[in-house]
């Protein structure tokens, strides 16, 4: 019997509690990262809700429609090295960890949701023993080509066992961007556990519930991202699972993240006081009542009344709109904000990206050259959090008269000669 494309849990994901609230409705969208090619135009693509409950009993904020991982996974697209400025990112974070555990030469090191592989080579080169494991076939077998060995697997606890029997335990695993993304966090974590040795720790990067609310980060809500974590819930969590969460750095990345460090509850090192810190922010902020997520909705609507008159009244000008960046989360943004009538095209930098359409409604997406060969008027930068970085590097097109729309966390118009003056959008 072949499996649901979609199934709509009703426990809590953390707790399994039943007290689940509906706290936020976006548009129902494809699959974030369906971008098709031209032969594939014919195709149905299947729009799946984008509900956001909140759990009364811990507080902990997930999806609850689930879709099948193999629509999300076997055929993933996206590169960590494709993403600006996260190859750096990881380089230092691998040099912090190893600071921090101080492991043995040769000891092991496992990256679940290893991508390309690009973390784990910053281990290798430190001299410690890596295996990647990540579902993405092709993706895995491009990793261990380039000296990464992968595996093309989900992590499950027969795979923890055997790699326990052939590799011995692990010193570190890590997750990064993947505690988010996985339905079954139970089954997850208690592998984890088995996978460690005793003063052993996992180490995983997630985005923050807190910083997505407060930097306005509302695209960040799609299908593949189950969970909005937070740090009271995941202290409980953990505790349950027999790991005690020991220490919390927060990082700049996707919008504003944690790095989150866990250790058997038999483990020797000492819980940082980051711990109790966020947790007190996080009940400043309010970040686990229903109350919160009304305001932070009703801040994301004004913002698309607000983007949708400024583009309507550019489209009456006959003016052309074409958008910057065809990420995972340009879909949450044109489906949610109602653009995907409004745009001529959209350019990305990725060429694997381009020359396919958009999920849905299967805008063209071209190279940044297009820009200065068909001279749009307005630029609408998608891809809103590397505003900066995308304006500066195509400063000629201000300079030859075009504008930038940057449409989060406020709406802003860039002119010619006013990049400097915006330099903090």
């Amino acid at each position: 019997m072949s499996k649901a494309p979609i199934v709509r849990r009703d426990t809590c994901r953390l707790c399994g509690g039943h007290n689940l609230e509906l706290v936020m409705h976006l548009t129902p969208t494809p699959i974030g990262d369906a971008y098709v090619s031209q032969k594939d135009l014919d195709k149905v693509q299947k729009i799946y809700p984008v509900d956001l409950f909140l759990c009364h009993s811990c507080g902990h904020s997930q999806l609850l429609d689930v879709i099948d991982p193999d629509i999300l996974y076997r055929d993933y697209i996206y590169l960590t090295s494709d993403s600006l400025g996260l190859v750096e990112h990881f380089q230092k974070y691998a040099n912090d960890v190893l600071h921090y555990i101080n492991p043995p030469k040769g000891a092991l090191v496992v990256d679940i949701g290893s991508n390309d592989g690009t973390l784990l080579g910053f281990f290798q080169s430190k001299g410690m023993r890596v295996l990647g494991i990540d579902p993405a076939q092709d993706i895995a077998q491009k990793a261990t080509e380039s000296g990464i060995e992968t595996l093309p697997n989900y992590f499950t606890s027969d795979l923890a066992h055997k790699i326990r029997n052939e590799r011995g335990c692990a010193t570190i695993v890590t997750a990064n961007n993947v505690f988010a993304n996985i339905d079954n966090l139970d089954s997850l974590t208690e592998a984890i556990r088995d996978l460690l040795t005793p003063d052993g720790v996992f180490v995983f990067e997630v985005f923050y519930l807190a910083d997505l609310m407060q930097n306005m980060v509302f695209d960040f809500i799609y299908h593949e991202h189950l969970d909005y974590h937070t740090v009271k819930p995941l202290m409980a969590f953990f505790y349950r699972h027999g790991m005690e969460l020991i220490d919390i750095k927060r990082i700049p990345t996707k919008g504003g993240s944690l790095r989150c460090t866990v250790q058997l509850v038999s483990g020797s090192r000492k819980v940082s006081p980051s711990i109790a810190e966020l947790i007190a922010l996080e009940k400043r902020l309010g970040v686990h009542s229903a109350a919160t997520f009304r305001t932070f909705a009703a801040k994301i609507d004004a913002t698309k009344n607000q983007l949708l008159s400024l583009l309507h009244d550019v489209r009456a000008q006959r003016k052309a709109i074409v958008g910057y960046g065809a990420s995972i989360t340009t879909t949450t943004l044109i489906y949610h904000f109602s653009l995907g009538n409004l745009l001529n095209f959209i350019v990305d930098d990725n060429p694997t990206r381009q020359n396919l359409y958009s999920p849905g409604f299967h805008i063209p997406v071209l190279s940044p050259n297009a820009i200065y060969k068909q001279k749009p008027d307005y630029v609408l930068i998608l891809a809103w959090r590397y505003s900066e970085p995308i304006m500066k590097k195509h400063q000629a097109y201000l300079d030859q008269g075009g504008h930038f729309i940057v449409p989060l966390p406020k709406v802003e118009v860039i002119g010619p000669q006013c990049l400097q003056q915006n330099s903090k959008v």
